[in-house]
């Protein structure tokens, strides 16, 4: 069932039931081009992708209401259609249904369950949408870059991550040793093991070598290894990195690269290669908006955290290349154009943002200007403001007052319990339950709760603002792609893209990148001086992009 809406969102014709619903879609697609309104993206829109269908521009009403409940302060409440139907109508709200429990779809385009007026509901919520949207400054604009993200998150689970099976196999042999027997360790790692066991015995405190072929320290049990260190004369409050690295003991290096080793083949390991890559392409599925700042999540694969070592195994198909991009100092940039500070903003259009800033800060100490430039305006973000950065913060706030003042003010905000918004108008969740109760009680916890509300919604204006211009950057990519034919996006990380095209139209493809940074930066920031640079590499391998 197709039905026509009119500009203000209202029915413009009588429900169509079409035969095709690909056909149909497709048809109208190349007639008209319009903005499809459905439920929920995540749910439809792979159905058409697998029919081979593809459209420009859509609304999605589920993503849409998310964004609307939390710019009133209503973070979490149902975001379906029978949810937002049901609080128009007056009637009980339902919970949303699991997000990946059956992406299947009903026999109708826009049906969420068997109800006969569920086309009615649809139509009645994307009104009350747009209402709701038309009193709020840039959230028309948050809305399509957020229903846009959802068709490019289903369009990055189709098209796949170019991945080579046997690079992946050959990695991990050449790391771990040959494939194990299920349930074992690989060879490299029981090597380790053994030599860790042998290490805590060879001090005669530790407990020494079993009879049955394992060992009696177990590398993965973080309480034995905690037992065995103090047996040892050196007591751990744990076993992380960090602390054990302070450590001088013979199973300390071996213990370190067990643990990274160990890493690999659980989280990227055999199992996960079995699991996740199909005919030469890994696949997962993104969770737009999955963050509260607005940045994506992933069910399932880790594909947000590809490690460095597996980034061999992303390799572009014979004849094509791999553009990768990434904005650089990405954040910060976004805080210039954000405050408007003038020194601030000439600094930051230049290419390097942190060395244009050293000039404002001493030299000829043991920290170059740079990074202190660098430690200064993360702190400014994040919050921080111990040791050296206390005067470095300082250094910032004479040199750059509107800009530091800008966190400084969304750090209050979030202190006095308000809520703050990204410049298109996302907005951060409100304080947990019991917060104003402790916040107004006194005492350390209070100063440490408020101090701790204050660094969230301080970051939060920067981080979700950048979510902000990766999505109008991504809706302008995939737009100037399509124009371009066969490249596809094939990888999206928080700053980065990775795009998949014929060797031919690599030059065309960097230089749509370059264009699509800057139409996001006008979008968000017209008229700013600040220049959003995109670091690319054009390789047949992912590694060796950086």
């Amino acid at each position: 069932m197709l039905r026509p809406l009119a500009e203000d969102g209202a029915a413009a014709g009588p429900p169509e039931p079409v035969a095709d619903l690909a056909a149909a879609v497709a048809g109208r697609e190349r007639a008209h081009a319009p903005r499809w309104v459905w439920a929920r993206t995540a749910r439809l829109y792979p159905v058409l992708l697998r029919a081979g269908v593809r459209v420009a521009r859509c609304h999605d009403l589920e993503l849409v209401e998310s964004l609307l409940l939390g710019h009133a302060g209503r973070y979490g409440e149902p975001r379906s259609v029978a949810a937002a139907s049901a609080r128009l109508r007056g009637e009980p709200v339902p919970d949303d249904p699991p997000p990946f429990a059956d992406e299947t779809p009903q026999g109708s385009l826009f049906e969420t369950a068997a109800e006969p007026d569920d086309l009615d509901r649809i139509v009645e919520v994307h009104a009350d949408q747009r209402r709701r949207m038309s009193g709020l400054p840039g959230f028309a604009l948050l809305a399509a870059a957020e229903s846009a993200g959802g068709l490019v998150a289903a369009e990055l689970a189709a098209d796949g991550l170019p991945w080579s099976a046997e690079r992946h196999d050959a990695l991990l042999t050449e790391l771990l040793g040959p494939r194990p027997a299920h349930g074992m360790r690989p060879k490299r790692l029981q090597d380790l093991a053994d030599r860790i066991d042998a290490a805590f015995c060879g001090t005669g405190r530790g407990a020494g070598r079993g009879t049955g072929g394992g060992t009696r320290v177990n590398p993965d049990s973080p309480a034995q290894l905690v037992k065995a260190f103090a047996a040892a004369g050196h007591p751990v409050a744990s076993t992380r990195a960090h602390v054990l690295k302070q450590v001088d003991h013979p199973a300390v290096p071996l213990l370190l690269e067990y643990k990274e080793l160990a890493r690999l083949h659980t989280a990227h390991g055999w199992a996960w290669l079995d699991a996740w890559v199909r005919d030469g392409r890994f696949r997962t599925e993104y969770v737009v908006g999955g963050v509260v700042s607005g940045r994506w999540a992933a069910h399932g694969g880790g594909a947000l955290q590809i490690p460095r070592t597996l980034r061999r195994a992303v390799v572009a198909d014979p004849g094509w290349k791999l553009v990768v991009a990434d904005a650089a100092q990405l954040e910060p940039r976004v805080l210039a154009a954000l405050a408007g500070d003038r020194a601030f903003a000439s600094a930051a259009a230049a290419g390097d943002l942190y060395a244009a800033l050293a000039g404002a800060f001493p030299s000829g100490g043991p920290v170059a200007p740079r990074d202190q430039a660098k430690l200064a305006l993360l702190s400014a973000m994040y919050g921080g403001g111990t040791g050296d950065a206390t005067a470095l913060l300082a250094v910032l706030r004479n040199r750059f007052p509107a800009a530091f003042e800008f966190v400084e003010s969304a750090a209050r905000e979030g202190e006095r319990g308000h809520l703050v918004r990204s410049r298109l108008g996302r907005t951060c969740p409100p304080p947990p339950d019991g917060w104003r109760e402790l916040a107004a009680a006194g005492g350390d916890r209070a100063a440490a709760a408020l101090r701790s509300r204050g660094r969230f919604t301080r970051n939060f204006v920067v981080q979700a603002t950048a979510a902000d211009w990766a999505l109008a950057l991504l809706g302008a990519l995939r737009r100037r792609l399509t124009a371009l034919g066969p490249p596809r996006l094939v990888f999206f990380q928080h700053d980065e893209v990775i795009v998949h095209t014929p060797e031919p139209l690599a030059a065309a493809v960097t230089t749509a990148v370059h264009e699509s940074a800057a139409e996001a930066r006008d979008l968000l920031f017209p008229g700013t001086p600040v220049v959003f640079p995109m670091e690319t590499a054009t390789v047949d391998c992912y590694a060796d992009a950086k």
